[in-house]
């Protein structure tokens, strides 16, 4: 497998991730770091970027359209081979739609990086999986925050759980970039 026929999907890289205010404790602090190693080797490799953007529609949402909050990170730069908006947790029910894209390019294989761990990136991974495109989930570029009586690692290794073997592979950023996880073989 190459990046000819894969996507490195880029999920709600958003500042309003940032208000600790808001969503409370996170996890993972090199997050960020991953996304940027990972989206500048996926982009010198020649592969096809996906830049998907949360806008919330809920009032007080640092995520909501207008707000700061909605505009991405410094470290999503340039421009993708697409930009999905999205209302819901998955990326495949958003504008313009995922999974026609996709298909229009042949690509049978998704690399997924961002935040939520436990929400957008793991739906969106579940999804892909059903709808039969090998997924690699790279669990050390996603982040989440604690929820209820749980830390945000226990939510991240619940997920990694969950997905691994029967939704998609659990990778890193190091076997990705490395060729371990034969993207760039």
């Amino acid at each position: 497998m190459n990046v000819a026929d894969a996507a490195l999907l880029v999920v709600d890289v958003q500042k309003g991730f940032d208000d600790a205010d808001y969503w409370g404790p996170r996890n993972n602090p090199e997050c960020e770091e991953n996304i940027g190693r990972l989206l500048e080797a996926w982009r010198d490799a020649g592969g096809t970027v996906v830049f998907i953007r949360h806008d919330s529609t809920e009032e007080q949402s640092p995520l909501r359209p207008g707000q700061p909050g909605n505009a991405f990170k410094d470290v999503i730069t340039g421009e993708p081979d697409v930009l999905i908006t999205k209302h819901t947790n998955s990326c495949f029910y958003g504008e313009p739609d995922l999974h026609a894209w996709l298909q229009e390019r042949a690509v049978q294989n998704l690399v997924i990086c961002g935040i939520t761990t436990n929400h957008c990136c793991e739906t969106t991974a579940r999804m892909g999986g059903n709808l039969g495109y090998d997924v690699q989930f790279v669990l050390d570029a996603t982040h989440t925050f604690n929820r209820g009586d749980l830390d945000a690692d226990q939510l991240v290794h619940a997920t990694a759980t969950n997905l691994n073997g029967e939704f998609a592979t659990i990778v890193t950023t190091d076997e990705v970039i490395s060729g371990e996880a034969q993207f760039f073989t």
